[in-house]
């Protein structure tokens, strides 16, 4: 049998028409997420519906909505919309036992069914710390445990010292099989430091039913530890006459005591010019006695601890001017006229130099330099004397005329004066020859 091309043109058609309608009536839900104690939403749609019934049903297939008919008498669960096209209800108050999956049934030949799983979230309990006694001694280790109950799926916990993530710790989970919820647990260890002291310990719980708002607690530490001893000088280049100021810091908990100081291992020399007031040691008038050892000793009841400062007290710094060498002596002549400069010069630079004893600030004669330089004038000054009568010594002699020679042995002036030297009557004549 062969039909026309427009019979089976037409046969197509009602193909089609039949698949697309049977395609639309098909009901369509989405699964839902609440938190305990909130409000599911269940929707469950038909885009084409020929005036067939739709219904709602829990896990244990108790039906809950028959179109806009109420089935189970539970005052949490509402209809929200009733038509040909939705049925729409909603379930207030959600506990754990709410959890499961919901089936919407289409009413046609055969019926039509579609599952949405209700997934309800255990929110955790407020954490609490435990394992932490006040106060605690530097050195101690501590164990910090952090724990919450409640929580479905099973809450994350982390842990923080002053905002900074520690990431070293425990993590325990134990799952609560009645009503499908954990408890979760973790454990901070460490060992207490004066740094400690005062920090801020957090345990935060995130949990996706929390709302991006974690649950935390917090506790602060308070750490006792022996004192920190430091030695702060006002003057680190002290002169003889100055004054310096040398305080003592010390930090510890509890407060430290008010702090002892000594010198060389024995009490303070001089109390008139060594004052103490609390933490600070004053000296003045400082001098060459003062050097040594000073120690500053604090402590608290956990222990004692101290530290030292070696004081050095220098001479006054003096500007001198430049000194002239005096050359060595040759001459008598030249002896005197270095004297003479000598002299000069300390006139003109006795006024000039600083006594070096003196205090800073202070101008006078330098005596010691002055009684120097006369000292060398005067040495120079028998120095010329002495070359000077050698000088003359070397020259001295007798002096005798040609008319004195021979006399010695004369018995009387005109013997001598004939036996002279050089006489004309002893003298050689002169005798010429002619050739």
């Amino acid at each position: 049998m062969r039909l026309k091309p427009g019979a089976l043109l037409r046969f197509y058609s009602l193909c089609g028409i039949l698949v697309q309608g049977s395609q639309g009536q098909f009901p369509l839900t989405q699964n839902v997420t609440v938190v305990e104690g909130g409000t599911a939403n269940l929707t469950c749609r038909v885009d084409q519906n020929d005036n067939t019934s739709l219904q709602w049903s829990n896990p244990a297939q108790q039906t809950l909505y028959f179109d806009d008919k109420k089935a189970l008498r539970d005052n949490r669960i509402e209809l929200v919309r009733a038509s040909w096209h939705e049925l729409s209800i909603s379930v207030s108050d959600v506990s754990l036992s709410d959890e499961g999956q919901y089936t919407c049934s289409l009413f046609t030949m055969p019926v039509k069914t579609s599952k949405a799983f209700l997934t309800v979230l255990g929110v955790p309990e407020k954490p609490q710390i435990t394992g932490f006694t006040s106060p605690v001694m530097e050195g101690e280790r501590m164990q910090l445990t952090c724990k919450t109950s409640g929580s479905k799926p099973a809450a994350d916990i982390r842990w923080f010292k002053n905002d900074k993530e520690v990431k070293d710790v425990k993590y325990v989970k134990e799952e609560d099989s009645a009503r499908k919820t954990f408890t979760v647990s973790s454990t901070l260890d460490f060992l207490a430091d004066r740094s400690d002291d005062g920090a801020v310990v957090s345990c935060r719980v995130d949990h996706e039913s929390l709302n991006s708002t974690p649950q935390i607690a917090m506790q602060v530490l308070e750490i006792h530890y022996t004192p920190l001893v430091k030695i702060i000088s006002s003057n680190s280049w002290p002169e003889e006459g100055q004054s310096i100021i040398l305080t003592c810091e010390s930090k510890g908990k509890p407060v430290p005591e008010p702090v002892l100081w000594t010198k060389d291992g024995g009490e303070l020399p001089d109390p008139e010019r060594m004052v103490v007031n609390g933490r600070v040691l004053s000296i003045s008038f400082l001098n060459k006695t003062d050097n040594g050892t000073y120690r500053c000793e604090a402590k608290n009841p956990i222990g004692r601890n101290s530290t030292e400062y070696v004081l050095i007290v220098h001479d006054v710094f003096n500007t001198l001017l430049p000194t002239t060498v005096i050359p060595s002596l040759t001459t008598a002549t030249v002896t005197t006229n270095v004297a003479l400069t000598a002299s000069t010069t300390t006139s003109a630079t006795a006024t000039s130099i600083r006594d070096p004893n003196a205090l800073a600030g202070q101008t006078g004669p330098d005596h010691a330099l002055i009684g120097g330089i006369v000292a060398v004038v005067v040495f120079v000054t028998l120095c010329s004397i002495i070359l000077l009568g050698r000088y003359l010594a070397r020259h001295k002699g007798t002096y005798l005329t040609n008319e004195a020679k021979g006399a010695e042995d004369a018995p009387d002036a005109d013997t001598a004066i004939i036996n002279a030297e050089g006489s004309q009557v002893n003298a050689e004549e002169k005798k010429e020859y002619f050739i």
